[in-house]
């Protein structure tokens, strides 16, 4: 993609699965997001086999903003099928994803999405935040594990949750997970860079009991050990020095409960663990996971 002198267009891709509890919030703190520099052209929201009111609430926010646009898909197909209906309708030269159970914080948008005026960047990513509380062995694991992400991507971007890409017409495996990673693949391919944006803050939450972060967290080695059998791509969180320097910055700066550390750490472990086993065994990844569901309610 050459750079020009106008102003790059974009479209935003969410993809949702029956997420009537957070997906006005969502929609909401996108459209309110301010730019300069940079066109919103379109909201796609991609409703994949939803059986709540999440398609209902999505077609009641496009009558009042015509940016905003329903694709249901029939039945749920995974995320990757989802991202690739998106990635084929939207007509954008950046391509930005957020969850369905994302929120951005004010000027998220903006701040994601500057990095592309460097003709050489070609996926950004966002900052995100967890809203659940500390004082607790799930949500302090949740903080401690994205606040190592955060440390970590200051010095190697680590694309996730909230990511914005040049629009290279790309096409997803649907047998796989890690859409980022896969996204972030292709890009790199292409001879461009990628960013990060510490100050694109999103919320999301995190698992909120301990039963599914272990769900949640070694489905999530899963795709990543996938990726590095199928394709030999290196993700920085798996990587033992780099995770180090981030624990290290992250025990610094947070001095948290020794107990609450530990246990977070042991879990984490337990989790790569499991997945190094499912990997060599070649169990399979797969394109469609059951949802967890104590990340699906911002407010709750």
């Amino acid at each position: 993609m050459e750079l020009t002198d106008r102003m790059l267009t974009v479209s935003i891709g969410v993809c949702a699965y029956n997420e009537e509890r957070n997906i006005k919030l969502s929609i909401e703190s996108i459209t309110a997001q301010s730019l300069q520099g940079f066109d919103l052209e379109e909201v796609i929201v991609v409703s994949s086999g939803s059986t709540d009111r999440t398609d209902a609430m999505v077609e009641e926010a496009s009558r009042a903003d015509p940016r905003i646009r329903l694709l249901p898909q029939p039945v749920r197909e995974g995320k990757n099928s989802a991202v690739n209906l998106f990635m084929s309708q939207a007509s954008g030269d950046i391509l930005v994803l957020v969850n369905a159970d994302n929120v951005l914080m004010e000027g998220a948008l903006q701040h994601l999405l500057e990095p592309f005026n460097d003709p050489q960047i070609g996926i950004v990513g966002g900052h995100p935040v967890p809203v659940n509380p500390r004082d607790n062995v799930p949500g302090f694991a949740v903080h401690m594990l994205w606040g190592m992400h955060h440390r970590l991507s200051l010095h190697h971007p680590k694309i996730g949750e909230l990511i914005a890409f040049r629009n290279f017409r790309i096409q997803l495996p649907t047998e796989l997970q890690s859409d980022e990673d896969i996204i972030r693949m292709e890009v790199e391919k292409r001879g461009y860079r990628p960013a990060y944006a510490p100050d694109a803050v999103v919320h999301n939450k995190g698992p909120a009991t301990i039963r599914d972060f272990i769900k949640q967290r070694t489905r999530v080695n899963i795709g990543e050990g996938y990726m590095k059998r199928k394709f030999d791509v290196d993700i920085p969180t798996q990587d033992p020095r780099l995770l180090f320097s981030s624990f290290i910055d992250f025990v610094r700066e947070d001095r948290a409960s020794p107990f609450l550390m530990l246990t977070a750490m042991v879990m984490e472990a337990y989790c790569r663990a499991y997945a190094r086993m499912y990997v060599a065994l070649d169990k399979g990844d797969k394109r469609l996971w059951s949802p967890v569901d104590s990340t699906k309610d911002l407010a709750g």
